[in-house]
């Protein structure tokens, strides 16, 4: 029989209770753990007041927040010393809607309206019902509707016209919304045991992976109307929106691959006990596991996605980011572009943060099933 006294002394001290002030403590563990690590601490933390006291000079105390319509007068008398915001109000709607009529921008501004509400209702769990696919089709006609007008009174508007926020969303919702499924059939093609189905898979991922997406939307906008013949020409926003999604696929395809293999074996052999086809299978019991074990990396390619819509800006189509390039081009604000950046900057950070915190979520209600 062991006796107390020979309890080593290490266990001992490790079940002791730690006193003193948890905070200090923290503090203790993580930051002046030891005389480098306290030196370090300390010059990081004069660093980051010395940035925040400089941003609250420059972007608050001395900012000028308003000025008569285009006068630009008195951000450029504090021009080095504050903060032009005046700019966003003279240029937002141009940023935000582009060219669209300027009498006619109601109605981009209710599309991103309904869009950034079918995004807050799609994430209520207790709405993932068949209607909420419904929403999504009558909300995406009502907005086609909205976008290009032609009907009930609605003057028409051609896509040459669109540009801002709207255009970004459409790129990212239907990039992901078809980019996604497609990803899944590629993702269960290069698992076949179909040695075509398996070679397309492959040959297609690999494809699209070897190239970056510019390449691609430079073949849509610029080498696919030289294959067609003449007289026959698909809109550019769409070829742009083709090549989003063929990208998208293939990126989201492996990532749902790696969650696949993650599924067990036994998972597979259960499912073939229960006489379930390869559809069922994969649907009821295969892909809700595998997408499961992937939600963090699936946001995070969801992110770089939405984030990867200013590119199109290359092939001339006015998304957030290339209207607010043409913005400060006026000769009258032409120097406050870094107001208009972080402008810009917001909006995009609002929107993934919001896919990022929902992520985590999701991935906490998942876990704890």
């Amino acid at each position: 029989m062991t006796a107390i006294t020979d309890i080593p002394d290490a266990p001992r001290a490790a079940r002791r209770p730690q006193a003193g002030n948890p905070v200090l403590r923290w503090l203790r563990t993580n930051l002046f753990s030891s005389i480098p690590n306290g030196i370090l601490t300390v010059v990081l933390l004069a660093l980051l007041a010395k940035g925040i006291f400089s941003f609250v000079q420059w972007g608050i105390a001395n900012a000028v927040w308003l000025a008569p319509a285009n006068d630009s007068s008195a951000c450029r008398a504090a021009r080095g010393i504050g903060a032009c915001w005046a700019i966003i109000p003279e240029k937002y709607r141009f940023i935000l809607f582009g060219t669209y009529p300027f009498d006619e921008q109601w109605r981009p501004a209710l599309s991103v309206l309904l869009f950034i509400a079918l995004y807050y209702l799609s994430t209520r769990r207790v709405l993932w019902r068949r209607e909420l696919v419904y929403l999504w089709i009558g909300a995406l006609a009502l907005i086609s509707v909205l976008m290009w007008g032609g009907v009930f009174g609605l003057s028409f508007v051609s896509q040459d016209r669109w540009g801002g926020l709207p255009v970004t969303l459409i790129l990212a919702t239907f990039g992901l919304a078809f980019g996604f499924p497609l990803g899944i059939l590629v993702a269960l093609g290069r698992r076949s045991k179909l040695p075509a189905i398996r070679s397309l898979s492959v040959l297609y991922v690999e494809l699209i992976r070897g190239v970056p997406l510019v390449s691609l939307l430079f073949m849509a906008s610029v080498m696919f109307p030289l294959f067609m013949p003449a007289g026959f020409n698909i809109d550019k926003l769409l070829r742009a929106q083709i090549a989003i999604i063929l990208f998208a696929g293939a990126y989201l395809a492996e990532v749902i691959r790696g969650g696949l293999q993650a599924v067990p074996r036994g998972q597979y052999e259960a499912a073939d006990a229960l006489g379930l086809s390869y559809w069922r299978k994969h649907r009821l019991i295969i892909l809700p596991q595998a997408i499961r074990h992937v939600i963090p990396p699936l946001v995070n390619t969801f992110i770089a996605f939405f984030k990867d819509t200013s590119l199109v800006l290359i092939i001339g189509i006015f998304d957030l980011l290339t209207t607010a390039k043409t913005a400060i081009i006026d000769p009258a604000w032409q120097q406050f572009s870094v107001e208009v950046y972080i402008f810009v900057a917001a909006i995009y950070f609002v929107f993934c943060f919001a896919m990022s915190r929902y992520s985590r979520s999701l991935e906490a209600h998942t876990a704890s099933r």
